[in-house]
């Protein structure tokens, strides 16, 4: 005869495992179910971002961008296609309305939480897009327009990328790649993309980011060379085709040169605020602009430390001190420069 210890652990193994909605395997079942979804809206936002961007998603597309198998892939579409979420007509992939709707929220949740990720807390650039991957699952459209709302509705993403209305239509990619530019043609960085992570990794330890101002010195089938916000950069191809651009009317290469940063004046010079880098946001940011560094704002050294950081900065009628890395955030005019 089995002992009743040994019956009450049967027991209550067997309600571990099988408890409705609490048990082993309803949680199971839950997890495998968040798991399909999340591989439906994440292949919605690929066949979103390819028609975008005037290209075709495929079969192969799309296992590549989801690392899956074809044969997974091509299952995957059939369960859309029975979610009403595609059709597959004349060997092209067509999104159903439900299907566009759902993926329009998927990559606007992902562009308002990079843009979160950005202005509001101190987390590495590196790990934004990552984070918003799996946030973007979570959100429902109410909270998606509570986050635009809190932002103030941003119109583009930390990476360049334009962030759609909940009702809107999805814009393709802004500009064109770095590699098309012509020597010495003065260029401004509209976006850098954030997928694969291994070239965006190398792309964020440049430095550049959108909005930096640029052109290109030399180029061959081994590398560009170009100039951005103060400083000499080098790139193979491969890299430099996921840098976007647009042309800067009205400057010259030798405008662009004339920029450098606040950490270059030197004791007894004063020169004229341009702007903050791009590479300055959220509370920095702000802290930035709240002490005066605005363009057009007259400042000078006013000391500098015995050890030469931090630096004190005399600018409308007060003196702040700045690190050298904070300085180097502020982007000045070379030709503007006088010495007291």
């Amino acid at each position: 005869m089995t002992p009743w210890y040994v019956m009450a652990f049967l027991l209550a193994s067997l309600g571990v495992v099988f408890w409705p909605r609490r048990g082993l395997r309803a949680r199971w079942r839950v997890s495998q179910a968040l798991a399909r979804r999340i591989r439906r809206e994440d292949a919605l936002k690929h066949i979103l971002k390819c028609e975008a961007n005037g290209r075709m998603a495929t079969l192969n597309s799309l296992a590549g961008s989801l690392q899956i198998t074809t044969s997974d892939a091509a299952q995957l579409l059939k369960e859309m296609g029975e979610h009403d979420l595609l059709t597959f007509e004349g060997g092209k992939l067509h999104l159903r309305p439900t299907g566009r709707t759902m993926g329009l929220h998927i990559i606007r949740a992902h562009r308002l939480w990079e843009s979160y990720l950005a202005e509001q807390t101190g987390l590495a650039e590196v790990e934004w897009h990552s984070r918003a991957e799996e946030k973007e699952h979570l959100l429902t459209p109410e909270e998606a327009d509570q986050l635009a709302a809190r932002l103030g509705h941003p119109t583009l993403d930390p990476h360049g990328d334009a962030i759609p209305e909940a009702d809107g239509v999805l814009e393709g990619d802004a500009g064109r790649s770095l590699n098309s530019v012509e020597p010495n043609t003065p260029v401004q960085i509209t976006h850098v993309e954030d997928e694969p992570e291994t070239i965006y990794r190398q792309l964020v330890a440049q430095g550049l980011r959108p909005g930096m101002r640029a052109f290109v010195i030399d180029k061959s089938p081994t590398h560009i060379r170009f100039w951005a916000d103060g400083s000499e950069n080098v790139l193979a191809p491969i890299l430099a085709e996921n840098v976007s651009v647009k042309p800067l009317q009205g400057f010259q290469t030798e405008d662009l040169v004339e920029e450098e940063f606040l950490s270059g004046l030197r004791p007894g010079e004063r020169t004229r605020v341009i702007g903050l880098s791009a590479a300055c946001r959220g509370q920095e940011r702000r802290r930035l602009l709240d002490l005066g560094f605005v363009a057009g704002t007259p400042v000078e050294v006013d000391m500098v430390s015995p050890a030469g950081d931090p630096t004190a900065y005399r600018l409308r009628g007060s003196v702040v001190a700045l690190r050298r890395e904070q300085a180097n955030l502020i982007r000045t005019s070379s030709k503007e420069v006088v010495t007291s």
